[in-house]
């Protein structure tokens, strides 16, 4: 069998692996099928919504498969017949099991989101920027048994500049998956690719994103809140209470400033922002959002609003 014959199967959900698939397609390596989750209600009708994947691979018209679970014998065989020769899997969200793992003659390669051994797990994107991390990347690496424990294939490094959400980390990491796994892809297919033993010594987790991480803890530092609100955004949005109410916050900066009021005071406020007193330091939120409103710039918010001598706090 050629290299250019190879069969290869994608799998894959939210936004994060649409670059990729897309990479695999133009560059001329159309996968033979396309797995996914299946269709999950959304928005306010609560109507059934396709994946992002599903709906890039529909545009190619590759076959999509939506199995619950992948420890169905039933998957198994299905998949089996398509005769896959490599198995390219890019945030997927369901747990691939051994038998799975051994039907692809080249085996299965995961796009993971951070610079393993660090951060393995289902949120190292968050995780990497909580921890004000410098740098992050992605690693395709070789799937086995354990979570992202596999070894190393190829690996690109991205920085992480200060005032960066999870957001814009997450677009800028999808692009560069595409970019490394399309720039490995001839090798990887040619099987030239020297993998490397990740040191588990030095392994961290990022766990799933919790709802209750996103409220503020004011006695908390600003520099930590800081990486918390943009950590959060675009989901599940940092958020504080103010009169009773959540108060998202979107966007702030932290700034050293020796304060006496207790933490979660408004010491003042203008067009740059609302200060706010922090365990040590101030955090200025930049960006807020109350119950059935927009998201607003600190300027239009205060139009509307008066916080100054107010204190922010928990529910």
């Amino acid at each position: 069998m050629t290299v250019a014959s190879l069969r290869l199967i994608f799998a894959g959900t939210p936004d994060f692996a649409v670059p990729a698939l897309q990479a695999l397609i133009d560059a001329g390596r159309a996968p033979v099928a396309v797995y996914t989750q299946p269709d999950r209600p959304a928005g306010r009708g609560r109507q059934l919504r396709a994946s992002p994947v599903k709906v890039c691979a529909r545009a190619a018209g590759i076959p999509v498969h939506q199995p619950v679970s992948l420890r169905d014998p039933a998957v198994w065989a299905e998949l089996t017949a398509t005769a896959p020769d490599l198995l390219v899997v890019a945030a997927y969200g369901l747990i691939l099991p051994l038998a799975v793992l051994a039907i692809p003659r080249l085996g299965c390669v995961n796009i993971h989101a951070s610079l393993l051994p660090r951060w393995r797990g289902a949120a190292p994107i968050q995780r990497a920027l909580l921890a004000g991390d410098d740098e992050t990347g992605i690693c395709l690496m070789r799937m086995e048994a354990g979570l992202d424990t596999g070894p190393v294939l190829a690996r690109a490094a991205c920085p992480i500049h200060r005032g960066t959400t999870g957001g814009e980390l997450h677009d800028r990491l999808a692009a560069l998956g595409a970019d490394t796994l399309r720039a490995a892809l001839p090798d990887l297919l040619a099987g030239r690719l020297i993998a490397e033993a990740q040191n588990d010594a030095l392994a961290t987790y990022a766990p799933k994103l919790d709802k209750a991480e996103a409220d503020l803890d004011w006695t908390r530092p600003a520099s930590e809140l800081e990486r918390r609100v943009l950590a959060f955004n675009p989901y599940p949005i940092a958020r504080t209470w103010l009169d009773g109410q959540p108060l998202r916050v979107w966007r702030a900066r932290a700034e050293r400033e020796s304060v006496t009021a207790a933490p979660g005071t408004v010491l003042r406020e203008d067009s740059a922002g609302i200060v706010v007193a922090a365990g040590s330091g101030v955090l200025w939120l930049t960006e807020v959002q109350l119950p059935g409103g927009r998201p607003l710039p600190a300027a239009a918010f205060l139009n509307a609003h008066r916080l100054a001598g107010q204190r922010l706090g928990a529910a």
